[in-house]
């Protein structure tokens, strides 16, 4: 009974251990980019992580790197659309 369950578990180890240098090969021969790579991003892809900002005349949040920025009397707000951005504007010129 020990037996199998250390065969078992020397199994599940062995198992693990392959997909992980499989995965380590595969990634290597199909020329993606580290996890940790600087490089640039092809195409101005922006990173789905970061800071949420509120846009005032939605509601929505929006990632700060992505939103459409407006600075209006010495603060910036953030926008996630030029609609927003044109409607909150217009708003403060009334």
């Amino acid at each position: 009974m020990i037996r199998a369950v250390f065969e078992l578990l020397l199994t599940i180890v062995v198992i693990t251990l392959l997909r992980g240098v499989i995965g380590i090969i595969s990634k290597a021969l199909s020329g993606q980019p580290n996890r940790g790579s600087t490089a640039p991003r092809p195409g101005g892809q922006v990173p789905l992580s970061g800071e949420l900002k509120k846009d005032p005349a939605c509601g929505t949040y929006i990632s700060a790197a992505t939103s459409i920025k407006e600075t209006v009397g010495g603060q910036t707000f953030h926008f996630c659309s030029k609609e927003c951005r044109d409607k909150y504007v217009a708003s403060l010129a009334r």
